[in-house]
């Protein structure tokens, strides 16, 4: 008899705050994500490459550290793995025009759970149709 397993779709956190890694951490477990942090577009792109098509939903801080690496990083994952829900966070929403995918979202930080929440649930339940 063989045994199916199933793995839970990820959700990839990543923000250079500590505390908000960890916020964000501790809503999503309450979810049917399992969740991998990171704190760089750089170390974001490494996870990305070695389980990107089990990533349902990547949620990063538009700018990280000094940089704006989080937009460069979800117009990244837009145009590679187009299935990924894609959730930036910005002081100032207006931060999140330009080359992001129509189907960003852009919320102001500090963002509310129940947002979270929200992304997390269509993530798991409204995937993006795959791209042929």
């Amino acid at each position: 008899m063989r045994t199916l397993t199933h793995t839970p779709p990820l959700a990839l956190v990543v923000d250079s705050v500590p505390a908000e890694r960890a916020r964000a951490v501790a809503l999503l477990e309450e979810t049917e994500l399992d969740v991998i942090t990171c704190a760089s577009g750089k170390a974001a792109v490494e996870v990305l490459q070695s389980c990107g098509n089990d990533v349902a939903l990547l949620v990063t801080r538009a700018t990280l550290g000094t940089e704006r690496d989080g937009l460069r990083l979800a117009a990244a994952v837009g145009k590679l793995w187009p299935g990924i829900r894609l959730v930036v966070t910005a002081r100032e929403p207006e931060t999140c025009t330009g080359d992001l995918p129509d189907s960003a979202t852009c919320l102001r930080r500090p963002w509310l759970p129940l947002d979270i929440l929200v992304e997390a649930h269509r993530a798991v339940h409204e995937p993006h149709p795959p791209v042929t």
